[in-house]
């Protein structure tokens, strides 16, 4: 179960990296291949090749950091997990927002990756 918790709490910190630091490929690859991301706007991108674009879309100019922190996973079998993390976005194109992303990770043949993320905006929408 901790070692579960561990491999899903890395996929949620490599998020934020790879989106901090434009590697959007990588980002991409911490999906399954049907992956869905559900942005706080709503929009809803399906398959990692939507998710990959629609980050590749972002202003050039546009510098993010996400600060995750309570992170908290729940092992729901050894080939399913779901997790919530409060999440402080900081961007130098709009003031800072805090929101939550909550997940849905599935261990695949590629190790677990992220099924379904949903993130919404709590404060500063």
């Amino acid at each position: 179960m901790e070692l579960i918790e561990r491999v899903c709490e890395r996929l949620i910190l490599d998020f934020a990296y790879f989106s901090d630091h434009r590697e959007y490929g990588s980002l991409g690859s911490l999906f399954t291949e049907a992956g869905i991301m559900v942005r706080p706007s709503g929009a809803r991108l399906e398959g990692r090749d939507a998710i990959i674009a629609a980050y590749k879309a972002t202003p050039a100019d546009r510098i993010t950091r996400h600060i995750c922190t309570n992170i908290r996973i729940t092992v729901d079998s050894v080939d399913r997990a779901r997790g919530i993390t409060y999440a402080t976005v900081y961007s130098n194109s709009a003031t800072p927002k805090v929101g939550e992303f909550e997940d849905t990770f599935e261990r695949t043949r590629e190790g677990w990756r992220i099924a379904i993320r949903s993130a919404r905006f709590v404060i500063g929408e």
